[in-house]
């Protein structure tokens, strides 16, 4: 197997890639060719075949292919140039080369996370978290088996309990240090704020949006979702309802970063703060791994506008 993140320019490859897109585009000059994203389970690469003839046989996008190809450098980045494509055969693969997964323990991710729900005061919170991640075997199956996000951060198998479970422990850290923090709100809020996400994302190896995420977002999806299950919980406070949605709305911060509403509850503020920070170091941390071996600098990152520097001296 040829990862990807291996790949160098120069470099010939014959192997099998998951297609996670196919387009037949045009040139200027008016000739057919073939635009693919290849991946595996270290990242993504485009690829190119430009000669559309009987070396390129039939697949659709999310089948396995073999291809061979070159890899090249096009603009910053690097690309395959690809001259033969065939659909992979069953056994020709080991699935497990193409879905990038987290090196935490999910079941311990898990435990901790009923740690934190059995620490819940209010018993309607207490009562809401449980119906969610453990009486709905549904939702905690992809609880723990999505990923985050697309492309930004965390964007593997588990990386959305491990994301979640980082933002909860933020918010339980900072929770103390302030006055006037209801941690029970902070802490279910912090374990529900990426909750739409189960929905906004399908499955691996595909792991793109749904219909339903394009249309609505996680965020809206995760607020409508909590309000479908607080409505099975008698006697639930209404005004601790609107606290808890409001958390979940406005946990992005800002109306260009996709919140419908700024944040004005000393919680919902704290939850911005921790998911921005965890999502945002997980981007250093990726990029400080995948960085150039033998150099301090891991190069720009467009995401972060920057470039990021390991702190070897």
């Amino acid at each position: 197997m040829r990862y990807l993140e291996d790949l160098k320019d120069g470099d010939n490859v014959v192997c099998h890639y998951l297609c996670k897109r196919k387009d037949i585009m045009r040139t200027k000059s008016g000739k057919n060719y073939m635009s693919m994203i290849l991946s595996d389970k270290t990242g993504t690469m485009s690829a190119k075949a430009w000669t559309l003839n009987k070396d390129i046989h039939s697949f659709d996008a999310g089948d396995f292919i073999k291809i061979e190809a070159t890899v090249v450098t096009f603009g910053d980045d690097l690309q395959l140039n690809v001259r033969k494509i065939r659909k992979s055969m069953e056994g020709e693969y080991l699935s497990g080369d193409y879905i990038p997964v987290t090196d935490k323990d999910v079941n311990v991710i898990y435990a901790l996370v009923l740690d934190f729900i059995n620490s819940l005061e209010n018993p309607h919170l207490k009562e809401l978290l449980t119906n969610i991640f453990v009486n709905n075997h549904e939702i905690k199956t992809s609880f723990l088996h999505k990923s985050a996000a697309k492309h930004m951060h965390h964007s593997y198998m588990g990386g959305l309990c491990e994301h979640i479970l980082s933002v909860t422990q933020i918010c339980d850290f900072l929770a103390p240090r302030y006055k006037f923090v209801n941690r029970d709100i902070l802490i279910a809020a912090a374990l529900l704020h990426d909750i739409g996400k189960i929905f906004e994302l399908s499955d691996f190896p595909e792991n793109d949006y749904t219909d339903i995420g394009q249309l609505l977002g996680h965020i809206y999806i995760g607020s409508e979702f909590i309000a479908h299950e607080i409505s099975k919980i008698e006697g639930f406070p209404p005004a601790l309802k609107n606290l808890l949605q409001h958390c979940i709305l406005s946990h992005h911060g800002k109306h260009e970063y996709g919140s419908p509403i700024l944040p004005k509850t000393i919680e919902a503020f704290i939850l911005n703060y921790a998911d921005m920070t965890d999502a945002h170091t997980k981007m250093f941390e990726d990029a400080l791994e995948n960085g150039p071996v033998g150099s301090n600098w891991a190069g720009y990152n467009r995401t972060l506008l920057r470039d990021i520097r390991k702190s070897n001296f």
